[in-house]
C-alpha cells in the first residue's frame, strides 16, 4: 500500500490520532520509536530549527521540502503529513508543491488561505478571498489524484473573519474534494462542534499544544468533540530547547553535561551505533 493508501486506513479505523511534530531526521526517528505511526512536518518547527525563529512565513518550499526528505528517510514507514503552507503562490504553485509532496512519499499535505507574504507584524493572518480559497483547494484536489496524496484543507479566516465564514469554507473545501479538515483558532467548544458538523463525516484535524489564543481541548475531550487527528507542534520541540538550555547552563558552570542528559550507551542506541554495525558487518573486507 502506499502512504497515502495506508493513512486512509488508518483514518478508517476508530480512535483519535496523536501526531507529533516533526522537523528532522532525530525528530521524526525518535517518534517512530515512541510507537507513532504518523508526523506532521510542521512549518513552526521547521522554521524554529533552521531560522532559530518564529513562523512568520519566512521558510520557503525548498527549506521545507528537504525537511520532509530528511524526515522520510530516517522514519520511512511514518506516514508525514507535509505542511504545505499556502502553495508557496497562486494555484498553480499549490499544485507543483501537492505533486511534488506526492511523489515524495507523503500521505497528505496541508494547504490553507492565507495570504502571503503577511503584513509585517507577527499579529492576525489575513486570508484570501473565498473564491481564491476555493480555487486553490481545487487545484491541489487535482494535483493529488497524481499521487494520491490526501488534501488537508486548512482555514485560518476564524480570527479575522468570524466563525461563520470559517464554517462556510470548511463546507466549501467539503464540496472541492478535500480529505481532511481543519479550523485554526476556534474560540471554543461551539466553535470546534459546528467545524467538525461541517466537514460532513470527513476527519477533521487540530492543533494542539497550549499557549495560543485557541480552544485547546485534552486528548480525550478533542475525541468527544469530534476530532480525529491531534498534532502538537511544541510538544518535542519545547522540550527539546529546554534540554539544549540545561546542557548549556551546564557547560557554562564547569560540567561535563546536565543531569537529564543520556547515560552515553543509550546517546549511542537511540542513534543506533549497534544498528549501523549489524548493516554494515556483510560489507566488511575480510582482513
Amino acid at each position: 500500500m502506499t502512504a497515502p493508501e495506508r493513512l486512509r486506513a488508518l483514518l478508517a479505523e476508530p480512535g483519535f490520532i496523536v501526531m507529533p511534530a516533526a522537523w528532522d531526521g532525530l525528530s521524526a526517528k525518535l517518534a517512530a520509536q515512541a510507537g507513532f505511526k504518523t508526523a506532521f512536518l510542521s512549518g513552526s518547527c521547521v522554521a524554529a530549527s533552521r531560522l532559530g525563529g518564529p513562523d512568520l512565513d519566512l521558510v520557503s518550499f525548498g527549506e521545507m521540502f528537504d525537511s520532509f526528505n530528511m524526515v522520510h528517510a530516517a522514519a520511512p514507514e511514518t506516514l508525514v503529513l507535509a505542511d504545505g503552507d499556502h502553495g508557496y503562490g497562486n494555484a498553480m504553485n499549490v499544485q507543483r508543491t501537492v505533486r511534488a509532496y506526492g511523489r515524495a512519499g507523503a500521505a497528505a499535505v496541508l494547504i490553507e488561505d492565507k495570504i502571503t507574504p503577511r503584513a509585517l507584524t507577527a499579529a492576525g493572518k489575513p486570508c484570501l478571498s473565498r473564491d481564491e480559497a476555493r480555487m486553490k483547494i481545487r487545484a491541489a484536489v487535482e494535483a493529488a489524484k497524481e499521487s494520491g496524496i490526501l488534501v488537508l484543507a486548512r482555514t485560518d479566516c476564524r480570527p479575522t473573519q468570524g466563525i461563520d465564514e470559517a464554517v462556510a469554507r470548511i463546507e466549501m473545501y467539503v464540496e472541492e474534494g478535500a480529505d481532511i479538515l481543519f479550523l485554526d483558532s476556534p474560540a471554543d467548544n461551539d466553535e470546534i462542534r459546528r467545524a467538525v458538523e461541517a466537514a460532513d463525516g470527513r476527519p477533521s484535524f487540530s492543533v494542539l499544544s497550549p499557549g495560543a489564543p485557541r480552544a485547546c481541548p485534552s486528548q480525550t475531550e478533542a475525541a468527544e468533540l469530534g476530532f480525529k487527528i491531534g498534532t502538537y507542534p511544541t510538544g518535542m520541540l519545547s522540550p527539546a530547547i529546554a534540554g539544549m538550555k540545561a546542557g548549556l547552563a551546564a557547560l557554562a558552570a564547569g560540567q561535563a553535561e546536565t543531569s537529564s542528559a543520556l547515560t552515553p550507551a543509550e546517546f549511542r542506541d537511540t542513534l543506533g551505533y549497534g544498528e549501523y554495525d549489524s548493516q554494515a558487518k556483510p560489507f566488511i573486507v575480510p582482513a
